[in-house]
């Protein structure tokens, strides 16, 4: 059984800059959920985080956006559907976690759980996008998802979501994000131990 003497720690990566942003409602209510459950929760808020080459990696949101990525163990990406697909802000933090810093993948055998709100009727466009994007990610995505139509309708004023098969929804991803996350993170380095990578290493000792 899982290691359980500390709390899974989860990053929630949201994509909007509005001041009432639904995809950042959506994942500060998720936050709440897994709090409730026993996580422990950190947000990047993506505000003047510049474009992905328009400054040095060095830059203190990009350095601060890797730590938080190295520091969790499972993650959270909450976008708006923006013309049929996720926004630039959460594309954009996403472009600036490398699939390797040195000798450390930032992002690799880390749980995922991919929301998105749209301002119509319910689509799953951008929950696909970030599919593939965990998936490059080398991250593992968990089944289950939410999607939240006409999320202006979905929020109480000071931000709180609604009682609705949409909230239900958020629930059963959050507990299915918690419970991947504690069942595999005594196995991550097994499961993602490769072939390839083992013979690359052997060949860099062999020069």
């Amino acid at each position: 059984m899982s290691n359980l003497d500390r709390p899974p720690r989860i990053l929630f990566l949201y994509g909007s800059l509005r001041e009432r942003s639904y995809s950042r409602l959506l994942a500060e209510e998720a936050a709440r959920i897994i709090t409730d459950m026993g996580a422990e929760v950190k947000f990047f808020h993506p505000h003047e985080l510049p474009l992905r080459g328009q400054v040095d990696e060095t830059h203190a949101k990009v350095q601060e956006l890797r730590e938080l990525s190295q520091w969790s163990e499972g993650q959270v990406w909450s976008s708006p559907e923006m013309h049929g697909n996720v926004t630039g802000i959460l594309k954009n933090q996403i472009d600036w976690i490398p699939l390797s810093i040195g000798s450390v993948r930032p992002t690799q055998g880390k749980t995922l759980a991919v929301m998105q709100v749209s301002g119509g009727s319910q689509s799953f466009n951008a929950v696909n996008t970030l599919r593939i994007l965990g998936r490059w990610m080398r991250m593992f995505t968990i089944p289950n998802q939410s999607s939240v139509a006409k999320a202006y309708q979905e929020f109480h004023e000071d931000g709180t979501m609604k009682d609705s098969g949409y909230k239900d929804r958020v629930v059963d991803v959050m507990e299915e994000l918690y419970k991947f996350t504690l069942l595999l993170r005594d196995e991550v380095d097994y499961l993602t131990d490769r072939h390839s990578e083992r013979k690359a290493k052997v060949q860099t000792a062999s020069k």
